[in-house]
């Protein structure tokens, strides 16, 4: 019998194909500096994801399609030229002729390694190749099996072969196997080699498409940050002071909604700043007029004052106490005007320096000795300590603080008069770079509440809570302590502005000004806003220690060493 052609069974794989296909990339866990590096590095990773799976996808089509197409060239060659040679064959066979038969077959397929194998006898076209290792037992026993033709690719030795087997079957028409097996072998190499070349040409191309990227990646962030950009600017200045800052709308985007909502913000900021600032400045002019206009009739309330206690004596005992009372009381509230009216030319911005080289230590003995607290008051001032102050308002400073450890402290009460050089040491306030005259007043009493720490210079804040005015007895014994020293009662036309009229307050020598009473009984609840800014004036401030170790508060008087200068306004 002949051997007819091979059966034309399904083509399918008898060996394990390996995967292909696009890595998962793993991109950086977090996103670090600016938005404009956030957004190109967004782009530049979504270029070179989607350029990386492009080229994953393209090698795998194109390697599948390649092998493809190999593939069913060398099944189609393979069972074709068996075909053709087994119609002259003869079984069974033996050696010789065997040998021949794969000779021709391989002939016919461009000189490809073909093995023939019939029952033990085999045969290969090329006796130096090794085949064993390229046929595997999996296809031999595939295609003995008869079920048609099989193929497999394999890697031997580092390279790549498609091993395609076919048996040959009876032509009398029942398609028995006659034994004879026909495996070709089929380098794919060249194959390998194509694909390859094709994922480097895609490889290279992935560079320009990410610098691309990133050129669009820089164009997008300028176009969305430039308007971020501004409007950072913009709220800057507004935390700054400038509540005329705006942003210039343009689009209809989020960003322009952004910019016309900050605009509408500031806006309305701005308003309130101006109508707040308008209040203010109605206030002040209140507070400053009404102060000058209670000067007058003060003034005729003191003189009438003044004839009544002078004429006490004369009186009945009840009348005597009532004139008292009514003088202590209008040079209290005299003080108080003042006081209001010191306040409205700080808050005015009209309060000025009547600066001069003054002699620190006489300045204090002398400000202790106009309200007769000399005995009371233990002293530690050098001499020698010059420096150019508003000795007035220096007064006023010592009068305030001194009074205050007085009435609300125990004695002793100290005042400690020291030059700190450069560095500082641990006064509070003084810093590196000069000099500074330090002034403390210290008490031994009971210490500030903590409470009263943060407010104890605010304008009519009272530490003592159930202080009360003072009693007609004791406003009796006031107006007879205060007789060395009435209140000024000068008066003269409002300042502009809401200020009030021109600083002209006793100069050094003179009497006390605003804030510094001379009786050091109860206050107005103004004299240590006032301390305060007349140290602020100075150029320096008023430090608190609420509780010091040793008991009682003490409050330092910080102030800048200027050795020269001349008489007149700083």
């Amino acid at each position: 019998m002949k051997p007819r052609s091979p059966g034309r069974g399904a083509r399918r794989s008898t060996g394990p194909r390996r995967p292909t296909g696009p890595r998962r990339f793993v991109g950086p866990r977090r996103f670090v500096g600016g938005l404009r590096v956030r957004l190109v590095v967004t782009f530049v990773l979504v270029a070179l994801l989607s350029a990386v799976t492009a080229t994953a996808l393209a090698y795998r089509d194109a390697r599948t399609a390649v092998l493809q197409r190999t593939q069913n060239t060398a099944v189609d060659d393979l069972r074709e030229r068996v075909a053709a040679v087994a119609a002259g064959f003869d079984l069974p066979p033996d050696q010789r002729s065997l040998s021949r038969f794969a000779a021709e077959v391989s002939e016919g397929l461009g000189a490809r390694i073909v093995v023939a194998r019939h029952q033990d006898l085999t045969a290969v076209s090329d006796a130096y190749a090794d085949t064993e290792g390229r046929i595997t037992a999996e296809l031999r026993a595939a295609v003995r099996a008869g079920d048609g033709t099989r193929f497999q690719r394999v890697e031997w030795r580092g390279e790549p072969y498609l091993v395609v087997g076919t048996p040959v079957t009876y032509a009398d028409g029942d398609r028995r196997t006659s034994g004879l097996e026909v495996f070709a072998i089929t380098d794919l190499r060249a194959e390998r080699d194509d694909t390859e070349a094709l994922l480097d040409s895609v490889r290279e191309g992935i560079v320009p498409v990410v610098a691309v990227a990133a050129l669009l990646a820089l164009l997008a962030a300028g176009t969305v940050l430039r308007p971020v950009r501004k409007l950072g600017r913009a709220t800057r200045e507004l935390a700054a002071g400038d509540l005329g800052s705006r942003v210039a709308v343009r689009g209809h985007d989020e960003l322009a909604d952004l910019a016309r909502t900050f605009n509408e913000t500031a806006g309305a900021l701005q308003s309130s700043d101006a109508e707040l600032r308008a209040q203010e400045a109605k206030a002040r002019r209140f507070v400053a007029d009404v102060s000058h206009e209670l000067r007058t009739p003060l003034a005729a309330m003191a003189m009438v004052a003044t004839v009544l206690e002078e004429d006490a004596d004369q009186l009945p005992p009840d009348a005597a106490r009532a004139a008292r009372t009514v003088g202590a009381e209008t040079a209290r509230l005299s003080r108080l005007v003042e006081d209001l009216m010191e306040i409205s030319r700080f808050d005015a911005g009209a309060a000025r320096l009547n600066a001069s080289e003054t002699d620190l230590a006489d300045t204090v003995r002398a400000s202790l000795a106009l309200r007769g607290w000399t005995d009371r008051v233990t002293l530690d001032l050098p001499e020698g300590v010059r420096a150019v102050v508003d000795r007035r308002r220096v007064d006023v400073i010592v009068a305030n603080l001194v009074g205050n450890a007085l009435r609300h402290g125990a004695p002793p009460v100290r005042v400690t008069l020291a030059v700190v050089r450069a560095g500082g040491g641990d006064v509070p306030g003084v810093g590196e770079g000069g000099e500074r005259v330090v002034l403390e007043v210290a008490d031994r009493g009971p210490g500030l509440p903590p409470e009263a720490r943060e407010r104890v210079f605010d304008r009519f804040y009272k530490a003592d809570e159930a202080r009360t005015r003072t009693t007609a007895a004791t406003a009796t014994a006031t107006a007879t302590a205060t007789a060395t020293g009435p209140a000024a009662t000068a008066t003269g036309p409002a300042a502009p502005d809401g200020g009030s009229a021109p600083d002209s307050g006793p100069g050094p020598g003179g009497g006390p000004g605003p804030g510094a009473g001379l009786d050091g009984g109860q206050g107005s609840g103004l004299g240590m806003a006032i301390a305060l800014e007349n140290a602020r004036l100075h150029g320096g401030t008023i430090e608190v220690e609420a509780r010091r170790p040793g008991g009682g508060a003490a409050f330092t008087l910080v102030l800048p060493l200027r050795r020269t200068g001349g008489e007149g306004e700083e």
